[in-house]
C-alpha cells in the first residue's frame, strides 16, 4: 500500500511540471502623448484627458443615430457571426480540456453464437505445444473447455464472438456448440499529463477564446463606426440636395428676371441662354445626390439586418448633419494599447502561439497512461450480476519516442517561428493603431480650420451674389458676372456642407481608432 501511495505522490509532483516557455506579455514602449494632440490648435478641441468613448455616438446628440446604433447592436449579422465563432472557441476549449481527465465508457451486450463442426482445432494451439500433439476435429476428441478458455476464450471482457479469423476455433466459437454470452461493464483510460503538454494545450485554447472575444469586440467597434458614417453621409447628401434646391430656386428667379429684361430690351438672348444652362446644370446635380441618399439608406438597412429599403420612410426626411461635441478627450498612447480590441486580440494570439511551443515540446517526453476495465460476463442472464461473473483488467503503460527522424524537433521550430510571427503581428497592430489615431487627429484638426475658412468664403460669396443681382437689375454690370457669382456661391456652399460632414466623419474615425464602443455589450460567459 505504501508503495502505491508513493507512486501516486510522485505522479502528482511530476504533474506540476510544464514544458515550454512561460508566457509573459510583451512590453511595448510608446510615447507619453500623441504628437497631433500636442499641437496648439484651439479649433480642434482635443486634449489628452482620459478617453471616455464607451458611448461616443451620444456626443452627437442625435436621437435617430442613437436608435440606429442600438438596433444594429441587437441584430447585425456580422456581430452574430462573431458571437458564433466565440461560442465555437469556448466549445473547442472544452474539447481540449477534456483530455486532462479520465475517459470512461460503459458497454454491454448479448451474443448468441454457434461454431462450425468442420473446423479442425490443433490441440497445440491451447497447450502451447510445438506440433507433436495431433490435431483434433469436430468428429474426434477436442481440447477441454478449460484449455480453450486458457488459450483465449471469452474471458477478459471481450464481447467479440468466441474465436475469430486468427483463432483455431473459427468465427463461431466451439465446433458445433451453440453459446450465449451476456456482458455488462465499463472501461477507462487516462493519459497522465506528467509534463504539462496537455495543460499547455488548454492554455492555448483559453488564449484562443480570449482572442475570439476581442475579435467580436473589434467587429463591434467597426460596426458602430460604419453605422455612424453611413448616417452622417446620408444627412450630408440630404443637406447638399437642400442647398442645390435652394440655389435652383434662386437661379430660376434669376432666369425669369433675365427673360423679362430681354423682353424689355435690357438683356440679350445670350444672357437668357446662359442662365437657362445654369439652371439645368444645377438641376442635374439633384439625381446624383438622391442616388447617394438612397444608397446610404440601403447600407443602413443591411447593417440592421433588414431589407435595403426598410428604413426609407424613416430616414427620407431631411435632417441636419450631426454636429461634433465641443471637447474630445483622446487619452494617451498607453491607454490605446490597453483598450484597442485588435491589439488585445493580437496579444492573446501571441499567448496562444507561445503555449503551443510547450505542446510541441511535450512530445520529446514519455507519455504515461493507465487503462482498465471491469465488467460482468455470464452465459445465463440470471447469473450476470453474480459476483463470480466479474472480470477486470488494469494496464499501466508508457510510450516514449526514441526515433522520429527529427519530426518533433522540427515541429517545435515551427511553433517557435509561429510565435515570432505572432509577436511581429502584435507590434504591427500597435504601430498601426498609433498611426490611425495620429491620422484621425490630424484630419480632425485640419478640417476644422478648413471649415472656418470655407464659412468665411460662403459669407463673401453670398454677399457677392446679392450685389451682382442688384447691380444687374440696375444695368450696372454684365449678366456674365451674375452667373459667375451664382456659380461661386453654389460651389462654396457645397464645399462647406462637405466640410461639415467631413468633420463629423473624422471624429467617427477618431473614435474608431481609439477603439471606442466595445464596452457597451459585455460578452456573455
Amino acid at each position: 500500500m505504501m508503495k502505491k501511495i508513493k507512486f501516486v505522490l510522485s505522479v502528482l509532483v511530476l504533474s506540476g511540471c510544464e514544458v515550454g516557455p512561460d508566457y509573459h506579455p510583451p512590453n511595448i514602449t510608446v510615447a507619453p502623448s500623441y504628437g497631433e494632440s500636442a499641437a496648439t490648435q484651439p479649433a480642434a478641441s482635443v486634449n489628452s484627458s482620459r478617453v471616455s468613448a464607451v458611448r461616443w455616438w451620444r456626443g452627437f446628440n442625435d436621437p435617430e443615430l442613437n436608435s440606429l446604433i442600438d438596433r444594429a447592436l441587437a441584430s447585425n449579422l456580422d456581430l452574430r457571426g462573431a458571437e458564433s465563432r466565440l461560442r465555437q472557441a469556448r466549445a473547442q476549449r472544452g474539447v481540449v480540456g477534456s483530455a486532462l481527465w479520465p475517459q470512461i465508457n460503459l458497454d454491454g451486450g448479448y451474443q448468441h453464437a454457434r461454431g462450425s463442426k468442420n473446423v479442425v482445432i490443433p490441440a497445440a494451439a491451447f497447450t502451447g505445444g510445438g506440433g507433436a500433439t495431433p490435431a483434433v476435429s469436430s468428429a474426434g476428441p477436442i481440447a477441454t473447455p478449460a484449455q480453450v478458455i486458457a488459450g483465449g476464450g471469452a474471458g477478459g471482457g471481450s464481447s467479440a464472438p468466441l474465436g475469430g479469423p486468427e483463432s483455431p476455433l473459427g468465427e463461431g466459437g466451439f465446433p458445433g456448440v451453440t453459446t450465449d454470452l451476456y456482458q455488462a461493464g465499463f472501461d477507462a483510460s487516462w493519459e497522465v499529463d506528467v509534463f504539462g503538454g496537455q495543460r499547455r494545450a488548454v492554455e492555448a485554447a483559453s488564449a484562443d477564446t480570449a482572442a475570439a472575444i476581442e475579435d467580436r469586440r473589434d467587429i463591434q467597434v467597426s460596426l458602430l463606426a460604419e453605422v455612424a458614417r453611413d448616417y452622417i453621409q446620408l444627412r450630408a447628401a440630404q443637406f447638399e440636395a437642400e442647398i442645390a434646391r435652394q440655389n435652383l430656386g434662386n437661379q430660376q428667379d434669376t432666369l425669369e428676371l433675365t427673360r423679362s429684361r430681354y423682353q424689355a430690351g435690357f438683356a440679350t438672348q445670350l444672357d437668357v441662354a446662359r442662365q437657362a444652362a445654369q439652371v439645368a446644370s444645377t438641376a442635374a446635380t439633384l439625381p446624383e445626390l438622391e442616388a447617394s441618399i438612397r444608397q446610404s439608406i440601403h447600407a443602413l438597412g443591411v447593417l440592421l439586418a433588414q431589407d435595403p429599403d426598410a428604413l426609407f420612410a424613416e430616414l427620407s426626411t431631411t435632417a441636419p448633419i450631426p454636429p461634433v461635441p465641443p471637447r474630445v478627450p483622446v487619452g494617451v498612447p498607453a491607454d490605446l494599447v490597453r483598450r484597442r480590441p485588435d491589439i488585445r486580440r493580437a496579444e492573446r494570439q501571441l499567448a496562444a502561439a507561445s503555449a503551443r511551443i510547450g505542446v510541441a515540446t511535450s512530445d520529446f517526453y514519455p507519455k504515461f497512461s493507465l487503462t482498465g476495465s471491469f465488467g460482468l460476463d455470464s452465459s445465463q442472464i440470471k447469473q450476470l450480476f453474480d459476483w463470480n461473473s466479474r472480470y477486470f483488467a488494469l494496464s499501466p503503460g508508457v510510450s516514449w519516442p526514441i526515433f522520429d527522424a527529427g519530426r518533433i524537433k522540427s515541429n517545435v521550430e515551427v511553433q517557435k517561428e509561429l510565435t515570432r510571427q505572432a509577436a511581429t503581428s502584435y507590434q504591427s497592430a500597435v504601430l498601426n493603431a498609433l498611426r490611425e489615431v495620429e491620422d484621425a487627429l490630424a484630419s480632425y484638426r485640419m478640417e476644422q480650420l478648413r471649415r472656418k475658412a470655407l464659412a468665411d468664403a460662403v459669407d463673401a460669396s453670398r454677399q457677392a451674389a446679392d450685389l451682382a443681382r442688384q447691380q444687374y437689375e440696375k444695368g450696372v454690370i454684365d449678366f456674365l458676372e451674375v452667373l459667375d457669382a451664382q456659380r461661386s456661391l453654389l460651389e462654396a456652399e457645397n464645399v462647406l456642407a462637405q466640410s461639415d460632414s467631413e468633420i463629423s466623419l473624422d471624429l467617427v474615425s477618431l473614435y474608431k481608432a481609439l477603439g471606442g464602443g466595445w464596452e457597451t455589450q459585455p460578452v456573455t460567459q
